[in-house]
């Protein structure tokens, strides 16, 4: 039946429409899909079919159904801040975005969980039960626009992980809609320890590949008691490395523990929230710890006393709770702070031991000089989570190319020295030749088996986090062979 008010004869748009209550829930223009051709992952570009709100769970498992009855492909979108690829609709796919779905469905301090919708903003949700002393822990720098149902996804991280974990270790519940436009409901009453299976865990950073979540119960924790924030300035990479290591080593377990390099330096303070760093310094500590009163002085010493020992020119204390904002601001927009210092660029998602930390950097230097690229270096340094940022201009004819070849050579070497490819951004399109580096084509196959009993048909977001398609083929008859 055709709706009344669209602009064109294709009988699917027309089908999806209907599914959403109406015209306006759908974009099926060219002009209007410009929009939705990529995500934060700007080098591929690809127009979807089209793209549909559904407003809750019933009209996502409708739409999902319909797509699948008639063999669309299809995906699901956030708010679009991925740095992977995840959500670019590389097979034209219909995209299911969920940004109207971003209500507070209940919150329960007694229990210390709430149930958010996937649109719900990260942030949101900490602001919403501050003045009751509560607070939602993982923190991606995104998280003023992220969404939490996009964080499942990819099992965001964020500076606080160092303590408190990622999304992962967060989630209590989900309801699923699976590919088949079967609505599922794992950890019910927010249980997540249920007998069998670990199914949270299993479709918590699955990158979209297994089914859309459309509800999610997650754990709040209480407000630390105290807080206190340091900045450290070192005039070596190593130097500051080392005292990651020994802060550490020393038991000290910070909320936070993050480092940035002399050209993270330059880009941060040319942007929006400079905060007076040296130019000529090579490496900034920001150091984080919170919990019980009587134990912070004493580990703020413990830790001043490191990083003299390694050498620190300067070594101060947020004095206030302003400028303890004003330092996290400074780091948490470290990424889009790139473009004050280039026209593009390209931002990794390594993971290494700690202590391989002076060797990777130095490594990652070397990558810098022959591709002929300056990389910038914002990362997790208390566990390891590395984020180098390949600067380049894409005007320029061969940049582009050298700093994809730049990027992988980086995830390379974290590879090599016991480490991997991501450690909150996902694969998606991005890094899936990498997952060569950390799997076997054997471990390949067998992930590739798990969607397949989700995911039979391959409709739902085809051509994300496995190596192509072709080469897995070529591997599953290779391997058939050699058993005969």
């Amino acid at each position: 039946m055709a709706i009344k008010g669209l602009k064109t004869k294709d009988k699917h748009i027309h089908s999806l429409a209907k599914l959403t209550g109406g015209p306006s829930n759908i974009l099926y223009h060219k002009e209007d899909l410009i929009a939705y051709d990529c995500d934060g992952f700007t080098i591929h570009k690809h127009l979807p079919k089209a793209v549909v709100f559904p407003k809750n769970t019933e009209e996502v498992a409708a739409i999902v159904k319909y797509c699948s009855e008639n063999q669309l492909p299809f995906l699901a979108r956030g708010a679009g801040t991925g740095l992977s690829g995840g959500a670019i609709p590389i097979n034209g796919e219909v995209i299911i975005s969920l940004v109207k779905m971003k209500k507070l469905i209940s919150v329960d301090l007694e229990n210390r969980r709430a149930v958010v919708e996937p649109g719900f903003v990260n942030l949101k949700l900490t602001n919403s039960i501050a003045d009751k002393g509560y607070y939602y822990a993982p923190d991606p720098s995104s998280q003023y626009c992220c969404t939490i149902g996009g964080n499942v996804a990819e099992n965001a991280g964020g500076a606080h992980c160092l303590k408190y974990g990622v999304t992962t270790n967060h989630i209590l519940g989900l309801e699923v809609v699976l590919p088949n436009g079967e609505i599922i409901e794992i950890g019910k009453n927010g249980i997540p320890d249920s007998p069998g299976y670990d199914l949270l865990g299993l479709l918590t950073g699955s990158e979209g590949t297994l089914g859309i979540v459309t509800k999610i119960t997650v754990r709040i924790l209480k407000n630390p008691e105290s807080k206190q924030t340091v900045l450290a300035y070192f005039d070596s990479v190593s130097d500051g490395s080392g005292a990651v290591s020994d802060i550490i080593s020393a038991g000290i377990v910070p909320a936070a523990l993050e480092m940035m390099d002399k050209v993270a330096i330059e880009g941060v303070e040319a942007a929006a929230f400079p905060v007076g760093h040296p130019r000529d310094i090579e490496a900034v500590l920001l150091i984080e710890v919170d919990g019980i009163s009587a134990g912070i002085d004493e580990q703020i010493a413990q830790i001043l006393e490191v990083c003299t020992k390694w050498n620190v020119r300067e070594v101060k204390a947020a004095e206030s709770d302003a400028e303890r904002a004003r330092w996290w601001a400074n780091r948490k927009t470290g990424f889009g702070a790139m473009g004050a210092i280039s026209p593009d660029y390209l931002v990794q998602d390594g993971v290494i031991p700690r202590s391989r930390l002076p060797e990777v950097l130095e490594k990652i230097n070397q990558i810098s000089k022959e591709s002929g690229l300056r990389i910038a270096n914002i990362f997790h340094a208390g566990d390891g989570n590395l984020h180098p940022l390949v600067l380049f201009d894409s005007r320029v004819p061969g940049q582009t190319e050298a700093a994809l070849k730049a990027g992988s050579a980086c995830l390379q070497v974290c590879a090599e020295v016991g480490g991997t490819i991501t450690g909150e951004h996902g694969v998606g399109i991005e890094k899936r030749e990498e997952m060569r580096f950390v799997f076997t084509d054997e471990e390949i196959l067998a992930q590739t088996k798990v969607r397949e009993v989700f995911n039979p048909d391959n409709l739902l977001n085809a051509g994300k986090l496995f190596p192509s398609p072709g080469r897995c083929a070529e591997v599953k008859k290779e391997m058939k062979a050699a058993a005969l």
